[in-house]
């Protein structure tokens, strides 16, 4: 249990979290902000990995493009809603 909670804080304070949420603001359709963020889980899996899928564990590939995805699209709701006051 502590393995994964170590693995959704360590994705939500990394490049998934922060970067995801960078580039959901930077856009203001949802589908588009959670794709980067996504896109941004699975490089960081892999750049940890040594660019090799067969260092990738599946669970820490599901939970960073999971992360990825909730701050790409939180990042584009802080936009839209940023955008209207």
């Amino acid at each position: 249990m502590l393995d994964i909670l170590g693995t959704i804080g360590g994705n939500v304070l990394s490049l998934p979290g922060i970067l995801g949420l960078a580039l959901g603001m930077m856009t203001r359709r949802l589908w588009l902000g959670a794709l980067m963020g996504g896109v941004i889980g699975v490089i960081e899996t892999l750049i940890f990995a040594g660019w090799r899928f067969s260092n990738v564990e599946a669970t820490e590939l599901v939970i960073a493009i999971i992360v990825g995805v909730c701050a790409g699209s939180l990042g584009t709701a802080i936009r839209l809603k940023g955008a209207t006051v």
